[in-house]
């Protein structure tokens, strides 16, 4: 058994395109209303108190080459937002998403159309790993870095660190999806 930490670390090797606003937001509609899948996450800061609750910050769509970092702080128009995630058209795929799903309605109202939880592709392709760093080495071979997961999601500035780490993120759902679903299309030209 190979012990993860000889694997590589992965990252997303596309281009990031940081989303600040409305106006970013108007200018990737059309690329993000022409993907047929998008890797899909979102991040929140992390609350240390009790009974503290901060709202999603950021949300990640990925495609091969691109990954949308969309700063929910200063976007007031969500309808971009609300077509891709009700457009039964694109596949959206990440890992653990019901919980996302739930806390970004608390910031617009959607009704989720054709998302994919990698946790259920895992389980019926009988995967021992059902979280997004478990399924990176088991499937892909590679480590996942989460040191910026508990960082601020709010900051003013975002880290380098943290704009990887959110790519990598979305697109590593992405890659999981389509390197699981190619597995099963090689099953099948076999038979």
């Amino acid at each position: 058994m190979t012990d993860a930490n000889e694997y590589e670390m992965i990252n997303f090797p596309g281009k990031v395109h940081l989303i600040n606003n409305d106006q970013d937001l108007a200018a990737i509609s059309a690329e993000l209303g022409l993907a047929k899948i998008l890797g899909f996450d979102t991040e929140t800061r992390p609350a240390f108190k009790k009974g503290q609750f901060y709202n999603v910050a950021l949300i990640q769509l990925a495609t091969d080459e691109n990954a949308y970092l969309i700063r929910l702080q200063g976007i007031t128009q969500f309808q971009i937002l609300k077509e891709v995630f009700e457009n039964p058209d694109i596949i959206k795929v990440g890992a653990a998403i019901r919980d996302d799903l739930k806390q970004l309605k608390k910031t617009f109202e959607f009704n989720p159309q054709n998302f994919i939880e990698l946790q259920m592709v895992a389980k019926t392709k009988g995967l021992q790993n059902f979280g997004l760093k478990g399924m990176t080495e088991e499937v892909l071979k590679a480590r996942l870095s989460k040191r910026a997961k508990t960082s601020n999601w709010e900051a003013h500035t975002l880290t380098d660190q943290q704009l990887m780490y959110a790519a990598t993120d979305a697109w590593v759902g992405l890659r999981l999806y389509n390197t699981l679903n190619a597995e099963k299309a090689d099953v099948l030209h076999e038979a």
